[in-house]
């Protein structure tokens, strides 16, 4: 796997690569490839290679933010826990929602231990709030281009909050209609990340381009391909 071309943000501090989808970030228990077994061809002659300093989705694309050493790692893991990290992400959903923005504010908790990482609505789970605004709309009404932007970092946190409304996102193989056989690829897109690395300095801002599995459903809904507001 190439990285060296997916770069899109390198300083002496960290990286910002775009993740493609389908790809998992870490071997699993299962084992298998992933995103790590490429990290060799980003130590930039650093003695270890950089380091995940949080994860993406298998199935989900973009922005994914990686620290070059110890240090470094331990300034993104506080920035991430505190919430001050910016994440925009892009989708197709299926659905249309009536307004136009908003915000879902649903604690979401464990599905139930035997299914993993799976999590669901649950009045007594973790807080978790999601904003979102539309950027397009299919001629039919059958689906929509939405931007979303988490203020927390809970487990599929943007798929169950989705899916909760009424609209799960296009290709979903746990919360939305991917389950089927030769279903769609999960349209889910970590569209940007801006990250206050130095205090006092400008953050570090990296926007990931739409890709190429979900440029067909985005130009549906109205996407241009140029620069989204």
């Amino acid at each position: 796997m190439d990285l060296l071309s997916r770069l899109l943000h390198r300083d002496g501090l960290m990286l910002i690569v775009d993740k493609p989808a389908g790809v998992a970030v870490h071997r699993g228990p299962k084992g298998g490839p992933s995103l790590e077994d490429a990290f060799d061809q980003l130590r930039f002659g650093l003695p270890r290679p950089p380091a995940l300093a949080h994860r993406l989705d298998k199935d989900t694309s973009g922005c994914l933010v990686l620290g070059r050493h110890r240090k470094a790692l331990e300034r993104l893991g506080k920035l991430f826990k505190s919430g001050r990290i910016g994440k925009t992400y892009w989708a197709v959903v299926e659905g249309a929602p009536a307004a136009e923005d908003g915000d879902i504010d649903v604690p979401l908790g464990r599905l139930d231990a035997a299914r993993g990482w799976w999590m669901r609505p649950d009045p007594l789970g973790l807080p978790a709030r999601t904003s979102w605004r539309v950027l397009g709309r299919s001629g039919d009404g059958a689906r929509a281009f939405i931007e979303f932007t988490p203020h927390t970092g809970r487990t599929h946190q943007i798929r169950v909050h989705a899916q909760s409304m009424g609209w799960p996102i296009l290709g979903d193989p746990i919360y939305g209609s991917g389950r089927r056989e030769g279903s769609a690829p999960l349209h889910l897109h970590a569209r940007a990340v801006s990250v206050p690395m130095q205090d006092g300095k400008p953050p570090v801002e990296a926007v990931a381009p739409a890709p190429a599995h979900m440029r067909q459903a985005l130009t549906a809904c109205g996407w241009s391909g140029k620069a989204q507001p």
